[in-house]
Protein backbone atom coordinates (compact mmCIF):
# COMPACT_ATOMS: atom_id res chain seq x y z
CA UNK A 1 0.00 0.00 0.00
CA UNK A 2 1.35 3.44 -0.94
CA UNK A 3 1.57 5.91 1.95
CA UNK A 4 -0.58 8.99 1.13
CA UNK A 5 1.27 12.28 0.76
CA UNK A 6 -0.80 13.74 3.59
CA UNK A 7 0.83 11.31 6.03
CA UNK A 8 4.43 12.12 5.10
CA UNK A 9 6.42 13.65 7.92
CA UNK A 10 8.26 16.89 7.35
CA UNK A 11 11.98 16.04 7.00
CA UNK A 12 14.13 17.12 9.91
CA UNK A 13 15.34 20.68 9.56
CA UNK A 14 17.89 20.63 12.36
CA UNK A 15 19.98 17.49 12.06
CA UNK A 16 21.98 16.09 14.95
CA UNK A 17 25.16 16.23 12.86
CA UNK A 18 24.73 20.00 12.55
CA UNK A 19 24.83 20.05 8.75
CA UNK A 20 23.36 23.04 6.96
CA UNK A 21 22.76 21.47 3.58
CA UNK A 22 21.77 24.79 2.06
CA UNK A 23 25.15 26.35 2.77
CA UNK A 24 27.08 23.20 1.82
CA UNK A 25 25.49 23.17 -1.62
CA UNK A 26 25.43 26.95 -2.17
CA UNK A 27 29.17 27.28 -1.58
CA UNK A 28 29.94 24.79 -4.35
CA UNK A 29 27.13 25.24 -6.91
CA UNK A 30 25.10 27.95 -8.65
CA UNK A 31 22.49 29.07 -6.13
CA UNK A 32 19.45 27.83 -8.07
CA UNK A 33 20.82 24.31 -8.41
CA UNK A 34 22.08 24.39 -4.82
CA UNK A 35 18.60 25.14 -3.45
CA UNK A 36 17.09 22.08 -5.09
CA UNK A 37 19.93 19.78 -4.07
CA UNK A 38 19.86 21.06 -0.49
CA UNK A 39 16.16 20.27 -0.17
CA UNK A 40 16.79 16.79 -1.54
CA UNK A 41 19.77 16.11 0.73
CA UNK A 42 17.51 16.39 3.78
CA UNK A 43 15.18 13.66 2.54
CA UNK A 44 17.87 10.99 2.75
CA UNK A 45 18.68 11.59 6.40
CA UNK A 46 15.83 9.46 7.79
CA UNK A 47 16.03 6.71 5.18
CA UNK A 48 17.46 3.26 5.84
CA UNK A 49 19.89 2.47 3.01
CA UNK A 50 21.59 -0.81 3.89
CA UNK A 51 24.97 -1.66 2.39
CA UNK A 52 26.01 -2.25 -0.29
CA UNK A 53 24.38 0.79 -1.91
CA UNK A 54 24.38 1.64 -5.62
CA UNK A 55 24.17 5.24 -6.83
CA UNK A 56 22.61 5.16 -10.31
CA UNK A 57 23.89 8.22 -12.17
CA UNK A 58 26.36 9.39 -9.53
CA UNK A 59 27.72 12.24 -11.65
CA UNK A 60 30.68 14.06 -10.14
CA UNK A 61 29.94 12.76 -6.65
CA UNK A 62 29.24 16.16 -5.10
CA UNK A 63 25.71 15.29 -3.99
CA UNK A 64 26.83 12.09 -2.26
CA UNK A 65 29.75 13.89 -0.65
CA UNK A 66 27.46 16.47 0.95
CA UNK A 67 24.52 14.20 1.75
CA UNK A 68 25.97 11.03 3.26
CA UNK A 69 28.19 10.49 6.28
CA UNK A 70 29.52 7.19 4.94
CA UNK A 71 31.09 6.15 1.67
CA UNK A 72 28.62 4.60 -0.73
CA UNK A 73 29.80 1.30 -2.11
CA UNK A 74 29.34 1.91 -5.85
CA UNK A 75 28.73 4.92 -8.07
CA UNK A 76 27.73 4.35 -11.70
CA UNK A 77 27.67 6.90 -14.50
CA UNK A 78 28.03 6.70 -18.31
CA UNK A 79 30.20 9.82 -18.65
CA UNK A 80 33.99 9.85 -18.27
CA UNK A 81 34.41 13.42 -16.99
CA UNK A 82 32.01 13.19 -14.04
CA UNK A 83 33.33 9.74 -13.07
CA UNK A 84 36.88 11.08 -12.94
CA UNK A 85 35.81 14.01 -10.79
CA UNK A 86 33.87 11.70 -8.48
CA UNK A 87 37.09 9.72 -8.05
CA UNK A 88 38.80 12.79 -6.58
CA UNK A 89 36.17 13.13 -3.83
CA UNK A 90 36.67 9.77 -2.14
CA UNK A 91 32.96 9.20 -1.53
CA UNK A 92 32.58 5.84 -3.31
CA UNK A 93 34.40 2.59 -2.70
CA UNK A 94 34.10 1.76 -6.39
CA UNK A 95 33.24 3.83 -9.48
CA UNK A 96 31.96 2.29 -12.71
CA UNK A 97 31.68 3.99 -16.08
CA UNK A 98 28.82 2.13 -17.73
CA UNK A 99 25.34 2.48 -19.21
CA UNK A 100 22.56 2.15 -16.66
CA UNK A 101 20.76 -0.25 -18.97
CA UNK A 102 23.71 -2.67 -18.94
CA UNK A 103 25.22 -2.70 -15.45
CA UNK A 104 28.26 -4.95 -14.95
CA UNK A 105 27.06 -6.33 -11.61
CA UNK A 106 25.64 -9.74 -10.63
CA UNK A 107 21.95 -10.33 -9.95
CA UNK A 108 20.77 -9.34 -6.49
CA UNK A 109 24.11 -7.87 -5.39
CA UNK A 110 23.01 -4.55 -3.84
CA UNK A 111 20.95 -4.05 -0.68
CA UNK A 112 19.79 -0.54 -1.66
CA UNK A 113 19.99 1.96 -4.50
CA UNK A 114 19.54 5.70 -5.01
CA UNK A 115 19.23 7.93 -8.06
CA UNK A 116 19.06 11.66 -7.43
CA UNK A 117 17.58 13.80 -10.22
CA UNK A 118 18.90 11.49 -12.94
CA UNK A 119 16.10 9.29 -14.29
CA UNK A 120 14.26 12.19 -15.93
CA UNK A 121 17.18 12.58 -18.37
CA UNK A 122 17.28 8.96 -19.58
CA UNK A 123 15.60 8.01 -22.89
CA UNK A 124 15.78 4.25 -22.18
CA UNK A 125 14.17 4.73 -18.76
CA UNK A 126 12.31 1.43 -18.53
CA UNK A 127 15.47 -0.52 -19.37
CA UNK A 128 17.41 1.29 -16.63
CA UNK A 129 14.65 0.62 -14.08
CA UNK A 130 14.58 -3.07 -15.02
CA UNK A 131 18.38 -3.29 -14.75
CA UNK A 132 18.33 -1.56 -11.38
CA UNK A 133 15.78 -4.11 -10.19
CA UNK A 134 17.97 -6.94 -11.48
CA UNK A 135 21.01 -5.93 -9.42
CA UNK A 136 18.99 -5.35 -6.21
CA UNK A 137 18.17 -8.00 -3.64
CA UNK A 138 14.49 -8.79 -3.07
CA UNK A 139 13.13 -6.30 -0.54
CA UNK A 140 15.90 -3.77 -1.20
CA UNK A 141 14.81 -0.09 -1.17
CA UNK A 142 15.24 2.09 -4.24
CA UNK A 143 14.87 5.83 -3.60
CA UNK A 144 14.97 8.53 -6.23
CA UNK A 145 13.61 11.95 -7.15
CA UNK A 146 12.51 13.46 -10.45
CA UNK A 147 10.58 16.46 -11.80
CA UNK A 148 6.89 15.72 -12.20
CA UNK A 149 3.85 16.75 -14.23
CA UNK A 150 3.72 20.13 -12.42
CA UNK A 151 7.14 21.23 -13.65
CA UNK A 152 6.18 22.70 -17.02
CA UNK A 153 2.79 24.16 -15.98
CA UNK A 154 4.45 25.92 -13.01
CA UNK A 155 7.15 27.77 -14.97
CA UNK A 156 6.66 31.44 -14.12
CA UNK A 157 7.39 32.94 -17.53
CA UNK A 158 5.00 30.52 -19.24
CA UNK A 159 2.29 31.18 -16.66
CA UNK A 160 2.62 34.93 -17.32
CA UNK A 161 2.33 34.36 -21.07
CA UNK A 162 -0.75 32.22 -20.47
CA UNK A 163 -2.38 34.99 -18.42
CA UNK A 164 -1.93 37.61 -21.13
CA UNK A 165 -3.29 35.30 -23.82
CA UNK A 166 -0.01 34.32 -25.51
CA UNK A 167 -0.51 30.58 -25.10
CA UNK A 168 1.43 29.56 -28.26
CA UNK A 169 4.44 31.52 -26.97
CA UNK A 170 3.96 29.91 -23.55
CA UNK A 171 4.11 26.47 -25.17
CA UNK A 172 7.31 27.42 -26.98
CA UNK A 173 8.87 28.66 -23.75
CA UNK A 174 7.97 25.45 -21.92
CA UNK A 175 9.51 23.40 -24.72
CA UNK A 176 12.64 25.59 -24.60
CA UNK A 177 13.05 25.31 -20.83
CA UNK A 178 12.42 21.58 -20.88
CA UNK A 179 15.12 21.23 -23.52
CA UNK A 180 17.76 23.21 -21.63
CA UNK A 181 16.83 21.18 -18.55
CA UNK A 182 17.44 18.02 -20.62
CA UNK A 183 14.20 16.43 -19.42
CA UNK A 184 12.88 13.38 -21.22
CA UNK A 185 10.27 12.38 -18.63
CA UNK A 186 8.14 14.55 -16.30
CA UNK A 187 5.37 12.21 -15.16
CA UNK A 188 2.95 11.96 -12.24
CA UNK A 189 3.00 9.35 -9.48
CA UNK A 190 0.50 7.05 -11.21
CA UNK A 191 2.73 6.80 -14.27
CA UNK A 192 5.77 6.15 -12.10
CA UNK A 193 3.95 3.50 -10.09
CA UNK A 194 3.16 1.68 -13.34
CA UNK A 195 6.76 1.96 -14.57
CA UNK A 196 8.09 0.69 -11.26
CA UNK A 197 5.71 -2.24 -11.13
CA UNK A 198 6.65 -3.25 -14.67
CA UNK A 199 10.34 -3.18 -13.70
CA UNK A 200 9.87 -5.27 -10.57
CA UNK A 201 9.35 -2.67 -7.85
CA UNK A 202 6.53 -1.73 -5.52
CA UNK A 203 6.01 1.96 -4.79
CA UNK A 204 5.74 2.44 -1.02
CA UNK A 205 5.57 6.20 -0.57
CA UNK A 206 6.19 9.47 -2.35
CA UNK A 207 5.86 13.18 -1.77
CA UNK A 208 5.85 16.28 -3.96
CA UNK A 209 8.15 19.17 -3.06
CA UNK A 210 9.43 22.47 -4.47
CA UNK A 211 6.53 24.92 -4.70
CA UNK A 212 5.85 27.16 -7.72
CA UNK A 213 7.69 29.96 -5.91
CA UNK A 214 10.72 27.74 -5.32
CA UNK A 215 10.61 26.65 -8.95
CA UNK A 216 10.64 30.31 -10.01
CA UNK A 217 13.88 30.76 -8.06
CA UNK A 218 15.38 27.85 -9.98
CA UNK A 219 13.96 29.06 -13.30
CA UNK A 220 15.25 32.63 -13.00
CA UNK A 221 18.53 31.40 -11.61
CA UNK A 222 19.34 30.06 -15.06
CA UNK A 223 19.35 33.65 -16.29
CA UNK A 224 20.69 35.51 -13.25
CA UNK A 225 23.42 32.90 -12.81
CA UNK A 226 25.44 34.22 -15.76
CA UNK A 227 28.13 35.82 -13.52
CA UNK A 228 28.70 32.45 -11.83
CA UNK A 229 29.02 30.83 -15.25
CA UNK A 230 31.71 33.34 -16.22
CA UNK A 231 33.61 32.71 -12.97
CA UNK A 232 33.37 28.95 -13.57
CA UNK A 233 34.65 29.28 -17.14
CA UNK A 234 37.66 31.27 -15.98
CA UNK A 235 38.50 29.47 -12.72
CA UNK A 236 36.64 26.12 -12.80
CA UNK A 237 34.94 27.32 -9.59
CA UNK A 238 31.42 28.67 -9.24
CA UNK A 239 32.32 31.42 -6.76
CA UNK A 240 35.25 33.75 -6.20
CA UNK A 241 35.43 32.59 -2.57
CA UNK A 242 33.66 29.85 -0.61
CA UNK A 243 33.80 31.80 2.67
CA UNK A 244 30.42 31.87 4.41
CA UNK A 245 30.29 35.69 4.45
CA UNK A 246 30.11 35.61 0.65
CA UNK A 247 26.73 33.84 0.84
CA UNK A 248 24.98 35.66 3.69
CA UNK A 249 22.49 37.45 1.44
CA UNK A 250 21.68 34.54 -0.86
CA UNK A 251 21.29 32.17 2.09
CA UNK A 252 18.84 34.57 3.70
CA UNK A 253 16.84 34.79 0.46
CA UNK A 254 16.77 31.02 -0.11
CA UNK A 255 16.13 29.85 3.45
CA UNK A 256 12.33 30.04 3.32
CA UNK A 257 12.25 27.86 0.20
CA UNK A 258 14.68 25.41 1.78
CA UNK A 259 12.37 25.17 4.81
CA UNK A 260 9.15 24.65 2.85
CA UNK A 261 6.83 22.05 4.40
CA UNK A 262 6.37 18.71 2.68
CA UNK A 263 4.33 17.71 0.79
CA UNK A 264 3.73 20.68 -1.48
CA UNK A 265 0.31 20.48 -3.24
CA UNK A 266 1.72 21.90 -6.48
CA UNK A 267 5.30 20.75 -5.99
CA UNK A 268 7.26 20.42 -9.24
CA UNK A 269 9.39 17.49 -8.05
CA UNK A 270 8.58 14.14 -6.44
CA UNK A 271 10.63 11.95 -4.12
CA UNK A 272 9.88 8.22 -4.36
CA UNK A 273 10.58 5.31 -2.04
CA UNK A 274 10.15 1.98 -3.83
CA UNK A 275 11.14 -1.57 -2.92
CA UNK A 276 12.34 -4.48 -5.03
CA UNK A 277 9.65 -7.14 -5.17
Amino acid sequence: MVTPQSEIRHPRLHLSNGKDFLFLHVRDLPYFRALLRAVESRFYQDLDLPSPTLDVGCGDGHFAQVTFERKLEVGLDPWTGPIREAGTRGVYQLLTEADGAAMPYPDGYFASAISNSVLEHIPQLDAVLAETARVLKPGAPFVFCVPNHNFLPNLSVARFLDRIGLKPLARLYRAFFNKISRHVTCEDALAWAARLEKAGFKLEQYWDYFSPSALAVLEWGHYFGLPSLIVHFLTRKWHVTNARWNFVLILALLRKYYNEPVPQPQGAYTFYVARRI
